[in-house]
């Protein structure tokens, strides 16, 4: 996504060169050919503008830490915007009368090399500000990785957790029926324990009736 963001921005840096060349060359010039420069400007100028708003929507599509850095260029972006409008409109309200202009025109290898320079200047900056983007970009993509790298780690982390719980689990349960037969052999011991005990005690009590009745009758005799 965010290669999307740099073809944009590649075309708005050699869009905004072109057109502060063509504001130059316009205040070079009079009547129709003014006009019609002016009129490529502000063809140039609506260029711009949508290629801002589809930076602007690109940039607002990315991960949050993109987000925030290619917002704060973009904003670059819109103030050279602001500075190109304002020279055109100045260009436009200005007319420069035939002495003016004969002086320009005299003075047009000097104004052309500080132009050329200005341009080159502003190539420069724009080519920098590109290369600057892309090392941010390619720093956040390395956080992105490392983080997502991280994310994995800590589910198969889970996962683990998760097995162990569940094995944890079933021992428990083996422990409960164990337990639960345990306490029904239990059960049964005490009840066969009681039923001896019953029998035990029937027996003796036949035994003291008998030897009560030999002693009885031995004693009768």
């Amino acid at each position: 996504m965010a290669a999307v963001f740099e073809g944009y921005e590649k075309q708005y840096c050699e869009l905004s060169a072109n057109l502060s060349k063509k504001c130059a060359s316009a205040n070079l010039l009079d009547g129709e050919q003014k006009k019609q420069k002016l009129a490529e400007i502000q063809t140039g100028l609506d260029e711009a503008e949508a290629l801002i708003r589809k930076m602007d929507l690109d940039a607002r599509s990315l991960q949050p830490n993109i987000k925030a850095v290619l917002l704060a260029k973009l904003r670059e972006y819109k103030s050279d915007l602001n500075n190109l409008k304002s020279e055109v409109k100045r260009i436009a309200s200005t007319n420069l009368n035939q002495a003016a202009r004969d002086e320009l025109l005299e003075a047009g290898l000097a104004d052309t090399l500080a132009v050329s320079a200005n341009q080159k200047d502003r190539l420069v900056m724009s080519t920098g500000r590109l290369n600057n983007s892309s090392n941010r970009i390619r720093e956040s993509r390395k956080v992105m990785l490392e983080t997502e790298e991280l994310g994995v780690s800590l589910l198969q982390d889970l996962h683990q957790q998760r097995q162990s719980l569940l094995n944890a689990n079933n021992t428990m349960h083996g422990v409960d029926d164990n337990i639960g037969r345990s306490r029904k052999i239990i059960t049964n011991i005490s009840r066969r324990m009681d039923r001896n005990k019953c029998v035990i005690g029937a027996i003796v009590t036949v035994l003291v009736i008998a030897i009560g009745v030999v002693m009885y009758f031995k004693l009768a005799k």
